[in-house]
């Protein structure tokens, strides 16, 4: 239907959306209390986080999420006509037969495939210069009995004999590692449970690198499987026992050096290992207690370092691979306050390097005799990324790339000539117009006079004149940056008369690493203002009037929703918030969950700080709800979510419920049989997407 129509029912329903004649769910309150620096803690929904996590069993708690899902369907389901309308538009938005670009490596062509309207992929590949096609792995039928599955891994072992892959069937991101020889086509009867999914083959092909979970979710141990022998043998290679580190393990692009880092979000610390002699000494690069960041990788006889041991955004070093050690360091290129060094690959005769520039992603080749340059696109406004590249000396360098209204597209980008190939742009079946849809860069102001990076998309025929409605997006956490990315599912709001905007706020690090720290610890208030200030602007330049933004935002981004909700309520029509960190507080005073003590340097220790306790509970939106009027609200959790704890949205839910003065309809929907990142088929998740984007609607008035 055209915009027009929707403006019209818009303006004539131009209303909250209030609460049906079904009675929600009331949980009980039960006291509990606890002291910290002479502050009493209240918190009587404190019983919803189960003394057994993460193995959920009390009935109560089961009783009432599962209450809670009931009374989520009965209020969607006068609604699902909607829900099936936007279901189809996206899926109709999806191939229904969809296939990778294929790669090479190391003598075969890889690719994987949807096959027609299927939810999960299929792997393969083809012995170069043949046309056998041999099926590796089909997810289809992997995830068969189950209700959740996500493949983690698959690594194919140098000899191109053996593949590992891992696998989550229940959305609690603890994997199994199972193996199998490809030549006699059988799967070996060596099973690894509880590890973090990570697979690092030894240059040998006789095992492999993997890493253990702890009881609490932490990547703790690195251990090596030595194939067709018993798990019970396999040898520890690094244990870290500080419960603020969790250790990974990667392996150089010259595949010469396995990795092993260990780090906190601040600090971390590298250890290197020959492929081809897995069982040696570790040698350390540089210890944490020189307190910096740092990644590695290696090509022709160097390491290649990117570190912010001498500017915040990070320079890179080069130094030869016998003399590792931080002191052998020399700079390579040097560290800058507007090129912000994200990323670095070390090939055969060049590095490619993603940096951002004025907050843009953008990719430099680095030649290592000669000069660099940067890759050029037309559009002023886009994210270029390094992709899938295993090869060390490929014919080119394979890139990812996009924009607000440019699909993604993979290009191949020819470094002799500086010219791009496009292989595949990602295709919308039901139609997609380019030319008529509109994206700008807009800057709004923040009120310490820091400039706030915004970017918006909207239909051709959008009036700037504050009637039409908007989503506006955001996270600003972990220096996560949040990319003008196309959006297919966006374009049901687009052609409905919505604009959708991100905005960059701090917290990520969109416009540098200070970006990042300016919205944390004792400045993470920033990342809220800044929010709301973005709002404010769009208000003011009217692309939307005040009242008619809804928002959204995941995980960290949920505690930014749950923050501007309590502290500016009347500015939103709609809030979504998913998988919410909303219960900072009572998080990071529980050091026994797992990703506590490595919290502590994002948000602070409020164990041992009084003034980290005092900062949190001014901010943390779980413990600041309060008596007023709030707008709708859609929450939603996953029982098996090891980021954020169920408990979070669950007592959000029940603590806004007690509390809200308005009659509002605030609903919870609550996984029970997935984790962090919802649904886990491609349709399954756009069904999750199509609830949400009903309930923004109906909050806008929109009911077709």
């Amino acid at each position: 239907m055209p915009i027009e129509f929707y403006w019209v029912n818009f303006i004539m329903t131009f209303k909250r959306l209030a609460a049906p004649n079904i009675l929600p769910p009331v949980a009980p309150e039960k006291p509990f209390q606890q002291t910290h620096h002479g502050y009493v803690l209240a918190d009587e929904f404190h019983w919803l986080k189960d003394a057994d996590y993460p193995d959920v069993k009390n009935t109560d708690i089961l009783d009432y999420l599962n209450q809670e899902n009931t009374y989520f369907k009965q209020v969607m389901q006068p609604h699902e006509t909607l829900v099936e309308t936007l279901f189809t538009e996206f899926k109709n938005r999806e191939q229904p037969v969809e296939t990778s670009v294929p790669w090479r490596e190391n003598g075969f062509e890889y690719r994987w495939y949807f096959p027609e309207n299927a939810e999960y992929r299929i792997w393969a590949r083809t012995a170069v210069n043949t046309n056998n096609e041999q099926i590796l792995l089909d997810e289809n039928i992997e995830s068969a009995n189950t209700e959740f599955y996500t493949l983690s891994h698959l690594s194919i072992s140098p000899n191109n004999r053996y593949m590992a892959w891992s696998v989550d069937d229940t959305g609690s991101e603890r994997f199994t590692i199972y193996i199998k020889d490809l030549q006699d086509d059988c799967q070996l009867v060596e099973v690894i449970t509880q590890t973090s999914g990570e697979i690092e083959w030894s240059q040998n092909s006789t095992g492999f690198f993997y890493t253990l979970v702890s009881e609490e979710w932490r990547p703790y141990q690195v251990q090596y499987h030595e194939l067709h022998t018993a798990i019970t043998r396999d040898k520890i290679i690094y244990t870290e026992q500080d419960q603020s580190y969790f250790v990974g393990i990667d392996k150089t692009q010259s595949a010469e050096f396995l990795l092993i880092s260990t780090g906190s979000h601040t600090t971390n610390e590298v250890y290197i290992v020959p492929s081809a002699s897995p069982l040696q000494p570790l040698e350390l690069m540089a210890g944490r207690e020189h307190n910096m960041q740092y990644d590695v990788d290696h090509a022709q006889g160097y390491f290649y370092i990117r570190t912010n041991d001498q500017h915040e955004n990070f320079r890179i070093a080069k130094t030869a691979q016998n003399t590792p050690e931080l002191k052998a360091w020399q700079t390579w290129i040097t560290g800058s306050d507007t090129h912000y060094i994200t990323g670095l690959v070390s090939f055969a005769t060049y590095a490619a390097i993603e940096l951002r520039v004025d907050g843009l992603a953008q990719i430099q080749i680095k030649p290592y005799q000669g000069e660099a340059h940067y890759i050029q696109f037309d559009e002023t406004a886009f994210a270029a990324h390094i992709g899938n590249n295993p090869e060390f000396d490929p014919a080119f360098l394979r890139i990812n790339y996009g924009s607000m209204i440019t699909p993604n597209s993979v290009y191949d980008y020819h470094v002799n000539n500086q010219t791009l190939t496009l292989k595949k742009t990602q295709q919308i079946p039901s139609g997609y117009d380019k030319d008529q849809y509109i994206t700008e860069r807009l800057w709004a102001k923040a009120k310490d006079g820091a400039k706030i990076p915004i970017s918006i998309v909207y239909k051709k025929g959008f009036i700037a004149d504050g009637s039409r409605p908007m989503h506006l997006y955001g996270y600003g956490a972990y220096a996560m940056a949040m990319e003008p990315e196309f959006s297919k599912t966006a374009l049901s709001l687009l052609d409905r008369g919505f604009s959708y905007a991100i905005a960059h706020i701090r917290g990520g690090d969109e416009m540098g690493y200070n970006w990042y720290t300016q919205g944390k610890l004792a400045q993470r208030q920033n990342t809220f203002s800044d929010f709301i200030d973005c709002a404010e602007y769009l208000i003011a330049e009217k692309y939307v009037s005040r009242g008619n933004i809804s928002i959204s935002g995941r995980s960290a981004g949920g505690e930014l929703m749950g923050a501007v909700t309590v502290q500016n309520p009347d500015l939103w029509r709609s809030v979504i918030l998913g998988v919410p960190f909303v219960d900072v507080l009572n998080t990071m005073l529980d050091d026994s969950l797992p990703l506590t003590p490595i919290e502590w340097p994002e948000w602070g220790n409020p164990l041992a700080d009084k003034s980290d306790y005092e900062l949190i509970a001014s901010y943390s939106p779980y413990d600041n709800i309060k008596q007023q009027a709030y707008p709708p609200m859609m929450v939603t959790g996953g029982l098996n979510d090891p980021r954020v704890t169920y408990w979070e949205p669950a007592k959000w839910t029940a603590k806004m419920r007690k509390l809200k003065t308005d009659q509002h309809l605030l609903v919870m929907r609550m996984h029970m049989g997935a984790g962090h990142f919802s649904s886990s088929g491609r349709f399954a998740r756009l069904k999750d997407d199509a609830e949400e984007f009903t309930f923004m609607l109906l909050a806008h008035g929109i009911t077709a």
